[in-house]
């Protein structure tokens, strides 16, 4: 049986003043000012930006405590899923997409913030299939070819794993429309195999179960391990009839010269 595991996290810390945040898609993600109250007195002048067009997202109207009012500029790509918190002026984005990646600013008399937010989008699991049949190495040694794959990913490591340690790995950053790593093992290893996909913060991994995949391989290269050990006793058994059958041609050849070499003259 396989087994699929995957790990998710937020990662977000400061680069040169920017808060740096990655993040997976679908999931939601709050950009937190760093205050942990706006006075009244501002919050009428605060607004939420994203994007190198400036684009506002979000402002803040508050004429008195009793009255408060929060403006959502909707873009296309947001629509509803915008929500700001009235106190602290932090942003939570729902349901977050890729295509949400960019830049985002949020501006008052007192708070200035930059967030670069990065959305990777959720890794596909990795599929391991058998790609040759049989193969024979090291004399009677038999071995299962296999190759783990994944379709439409970027960004990504695609590694082989026996135990916790690396066999092969192999790496993209643009788009690419297969991605695949090729791994061959005797079908008695008892060892565990682990095919593993991953970028910057999560993974998904998916284990070799020998006996399902090579099982019709044990057969296959029973019987054909035979057929070579048949045909090479047939060459064998025809090589040495024909080193006989050299021999008594030979010998009868070489008595027969002798014996006209006794007859006198």
């Amino acid at each position: 049986m396989h087994h699929t595991f995957i790990f998710l996290i937020c990662l977000w810390h400061l680069v040169d003043g920017v808060n740096i945040v990655l993040v997976m898609e679908g999931d939601s993600v709050t950009l937190h000012t760093d205050v942990t109250e706006i006075h009244r007195h501002y919050k009428q002048y605060l607004y939420w930006w994203f994007g190198p067009e400036d684009t506002r997202l979000v402002e803040v109207i508050q004429f008195d405590e009793k009255t408060q009012d929060i403006r959502y500029y909707h873009d296309v790509i947001f629509r509803d899923r915008l929500q700001i918190d009235n106190q602290t002026g932090s942003l939570t984005i729902r349901n977050i997409r890729t295509t949400d990646s960019g830049l985002y600013q949020v501006n008052s008399p007192l708070l200035t913030e930059l967030f670069n937010v990065t959305v990777y989008a959720r890794l596909p699991i990795p599929v391991i299939t058998r790609y040759s049949t049989c193969s024979l190495s090291s004399g009677s040694l038999q071995n299962c070819s296999l190759l783990c794959s994944v379709l439409n990913v970027r960004d990504v490591t695609l590694s082989w794993y026996k135990g916790n340690s690396v066999l092969s790995s192999i790496s993209v950053s643009d788009l690419s429309i297969s991605l695949s790593l090729p791994l061959e093992v005797e079908y008695q290893d008892n060892n565990t195999y682990s095919c593993v996909l991953n970028n910057t913060i999560s993974n998904q991994t998916q284990y070799l179960d020998i006996t399902q995949l090579c099982q019709d391989s044990v057969h296959c290269c029973g019987f054909t391990e035979a057929v070579i050990r048949l045909v090479s006793s047939a060459v064998v058994g025809v090589t040495t009839l024909t080193i006989v059958i050299h021999d008594i041609i030979s010998r009868r050849a070489e008595k027969k010269w002798r014996t006209s070499q006794s007859v006198p003259e």
